[in-house]
């Protein structure tokens, strides 16, 4: 089975990058406190495209602040400072930081008698384990980026610092390429697009991580919608739907009230009962199936629905569609017979890259996560079921990461990162057992031998949330939907008043074969309504006048650039209905 291991040289290479990035953080903040003294410095760790630090200073860093700190930066790189790294004891080290609470306060946290180290590199010393470059020589590129705001610890009871972004890398061709990522990737920001192609909306009136829907948008969702419904409709699923709140004795016996509460949000009262916003569907689902005994010949019993949840997120990391407080999941599960598993896993897989793939992604990774040091369940039940998972994709012959230890407490899991037209990866499939849930609600199944059995809970989503998902779909196509997915599919342009008429009727026509057509009958330039539609990335703009009429056509203006010319309505129609079939 190809279990995907990082070869020797990507291996060295994330080793360095990862030393670089770190040692680049105590350069920055070397730079930092010496040009603005009396600077706290607390954390900084390399990231997965960079650095960062958090400082309390005296005022806010500003832009020309980040230009004086970078250059302070290359001189102490030019300097090639060795980096030290020194084992000092709890007293010298409350000495050396006495001056930095947020140090105190890490070295406070260091357990009795475990070592406490440093790193030096020139004038300036550090609280640090490591690892670090040999010297500050060894950081040959690297470009300040941002600042923003971050609590000490990221809790908001504690002080706000100023958390200074950066990056750093190998080479200055390494940099350069990664900064052109970076602006094909704003570029490509849903939340840019959202607002440009009029697709979705957060109003500050309603509330933040609150998504409102536009018609664009929602045109996009519904085909989502539609295609999601019909595949699942056709692969033995049971679409059931479920309330949007619960009493709160549903949340204490799904443990949610327990170990999720902070999540959740407050309680409402209704005749002298708590209830609450369900953060998840699953408890709704297990009511569906506790609703009458249930026989091993019923199984496996696969319910799915889109169900909109409702969880607490901190402001602070709240993003656009991405990180949202009520988004809806196209949740499912799978009840089965243990022997079930390994096909239901396999069906689950080849759903997935079916629905996947439509949709445009083709490139993915996958990840197996295994059961951790604190866990429910029979030992029997984690192995069968992290077994299944494994030869599901033995059989599939999907290379996979293993994620030793990674499961929830509640089972393994398999996850499946998509990767984005400029490369970037994005969860979406999650395939996660759970052997708390059904012992909770006390399901069982009645077998073939005459007794009772607890039947395997398989959780699954696809597209993961449709919120997140859409935000992908924005930044995988740069808001140039394919034809099938295109809120609008043609815009039909009149070149002066007499040929309106004409327009609607193409327009009649179109909509009858199924498209989604607009006139532009605006009192504009010919060549101004083209521009404004390929700005709106329409796939096609049919241009008519005189001579379109007479042939029964359009002149043909595809969104990328390409003049078809006059082309019968007939034809149009054919062409796009084989681009919608071949999801072009």
């Amino acid at each position: 089975m190809p279990v995907k291991e990082k070869s020797e040289a990507e291996a060295r290479l994330e080793d360095r990058r990862r030393r670089l990035r770190h040692s680049a953080a105590h350069i920055m903040a070397d730079a930092v406190t010496r040009l603005y003294p009396g600077t706290k410095f607390a954390i900084g760790p390399a990231t997965e495209d960079g650095f960062y630090y958090d400082f309390m200073a005296d005022k806010p860093f500003t832009p020309e602040d980040l230009a004086k700190i970078e250059e302070a930066m290359k001189r102490e790189i030019e300097a090639n400072h060795e980096f030290e790294l020194v084992e000092v004891s709890r007293d010298e080290a409350k000495r050396r930081f006495a001056d930095q609470p947020f140090k105190l306060e890490i070295i406070d946290a260091i357990p009795e008698g475990a070592p406490i180290t440093v790193y030096r590199h020139g004038g300036f010393v550090d609280l640090c384990r490591g690892p670090h470059v040999e010297s500050t020589g060894q950081v040959p590129a690297l470009k300040l980026m941002s600042v923003a705001g971050a609590y000490w610890r990221g809790d908001e009871r504690n002080p706000m610092l100023q958390r200074i972004y950066g990056t750093a890398w190998e080479s200055r061709e390494a940099l350069d390429a990664y900064l052109r990522r970076l602006e094909e990737a704003n570029r490509r920001d849903h939340r840019k697009l959202g607002r440009d192609l009029d697709l979705f909306s957060i109003s500050d009136q309603v509330g933040p991580g609150l998504i409102i829907w536009h018609p664009k948008g929602a045109r996009i969702r519904s085909i989502m919608e539609e295609h999601w419904r019909s595949e699942h409709l056709r692969r033995g699923y049971e679409l059931v739907y479920s309330p949007h709140i619960g009493r709160g004795a549903l949340w204490e016996t799904s443990g949610h009230l327990g170990f999720y509460r902070e999540n959740m949000y407050d309680a409402m009262e209704v005749d002298d009962q708590e209830y609450f916003a369900k953060p998840m569907n699953c408890p709704f689902h297990i009511q569906v199936y506790k609703s009458a005994k249930r026989s091993y010949r019923e199984l496996p019993m696969r319910l799915t629905e889109m169900g909109t949840v409702y969880r607490y997120e901190r402001s602070g990391v709240l993003h656009g569609l991405m990180r949202v407080r009520g988004f809806t999941q196209d949740d499912a599960h799978i009840f089965c017979r243990p022997e079930q598993v390994e096909d239901e896993v396999i069906g689950v897989l080849d759903f997935a890259f079916s629905l996947l793939g439509a949709f445009g992604f083709t490139d993915y990774d996958v990840y197996l996560s295994t059961k951790p040091e604190k866990a429910v369940g029979r030992d029997e039940d984690w192995r069968h079921a992290t077994d299944s998972l494994r030869r599901a994709l033995e059989r599939k012959n999907i290379a996979y990461s293993v994620d030793e230890g990674g499961g929830a407490f509640y089972g393994p899991k398999l996850d499946i990162k998509v990767k984005d037209a400029i490369g970037r990866a994005w969860q979406c499939t999650t395939v996660q057992f759970d052997f708390n849930l059904p012992a909770r609600f006390g399901l069982t199944y009645a077998g073939q031998d005459g007794v009772e059995h607890q039947p395997f809970m398989v959780h699954r989503a696809l597209f993961g949330s449709l919120e997140r998902f859409f935000g992908v779909l924005i930044e995988h196509y740069g808001g140039a939907f394919p034809l099938w997915l295109a809120p609008v599919q043609a815009t039909v342009i009149p070149i002066a008043d007499r040929h309106v008429a004409y327009a609607q009727e193409l327009r009649s026509t179109l909509t009858a074969a199924g498209f989604r057509v607009q006139v532009d009958d605006r009192n504009e330039r010919m060549n101004a309504k083209i521009r404004d539609a390929q700005l709106q990335k329409v796939p096609y703009m049919l241009v008519v006048g005189d001579k379109e009429a007479e042939a029964n056509g359009a002149a043909v203006r595809l969104r990328s650039g390409e003049d078809l010319k006059i082309v019968p309505t007939g034809d149009i129609i054919a062409r796009m209905q084989d681009a919608v079939a071949d999801r072009r």
